[in-house]
């Protein structure tokens, strides 16, 4: 069964009108920006789209006739966080050719995102908002599933004779699971944080790193979002 392409996955844009002309794309990269600014100063739940309007400098009018809704802005947000993440698994793992660094690979993989996550307040917040916002929460099982085939991919070149299906399973739940634990780690104290998501890293670690039915010894995690 061949693995699709994530790079090439096709889905709907949250936006009412997708720009063509420069002006139009400078004038939607200032309403990202104004909203990202926002969200980061006060939370996605109060940020209004009068708010954003005012802050780039446009009518109310103007702004709708990009974006239908509030959702919207955050889920174009989103993909945008999401494209960047990608291109970091591709570029991790693309030159993966072994066990060994593949999980040196992905450690670092779960550091760098863990980090991010510490790091970037729009992104937690945004994540945060999946509670809440049906599109969002599809977003991110859609996500999972396309970072997860990136995963797969990966790992059958490795192992050309693993269960491809299993493989994809357990990458997709070990990419979902990551979004749940790095919200959780951020909730809690830094110190706890970072015992969670070492032992998340330490757990996936020995699914994904399987040769022949046996699970390889995991590595010692590192101090991560350091």
């Amino acid at each position: 069964m061949p693995i699709q392409n994530p790079s090439t996955a096709k889905t709907e844009s949250p936006m009412r009108r997708v720009p063509s002309q420069r002006r139009s794309r400078e004038r939607v990269e200032k309403i990202l920006n104004c909203a990202a600014t926002l969200i980061a100063a006060k939370g996605s739940d109060a940020m209004r789209m009068s708010e954003v309007a005012e802050m780039a400098g446009i009518s109310i009018g103007s702004l709708y006739q990009y974006f239908p809704d509030k959702s919207a802005i955050i889920q174009t947000l989103a993909r945008r966080y999401n494209a960047e993440g990608r291109k970091c698994i591709e570029a991790e793992l693309f030159s993966v050719r072994d066990i060994d660094e593949f999980r040196e690979a992905f450690g670092r993989l779960i550091d760098i995102y863990y980090g991010i996550f510490l790091e970037e307040p729009v992104i937690r917040d945004i994540w945060s908002a999946t509670q809440a916002d049906k599109a969002l929460a599809e977003l991110e099982i859609a996500e999972s599933r396309v970072n997860a085939e990136l995963v797969a991919t990966a790992l059958a070149r490795i192992r050309p004779n693993a269960d491809l299906k299993q493989l994809t399973a357990s990458a997709f739940l070990v990419m979902y699971l990551g979004e749940a634990t790095m919200r959780l780690a951020i909730s809690v104290g830094r110190a706890e944080g970072d015992l969670l998501v070492g032992r998340y890293k330490r757990m996936v670690l020995a699914e994904l790193c399987q040769e022949d039915g046996v699970v390889s010894p995991a590595t010692e995690p590192s101090q991560s979002g350091t």
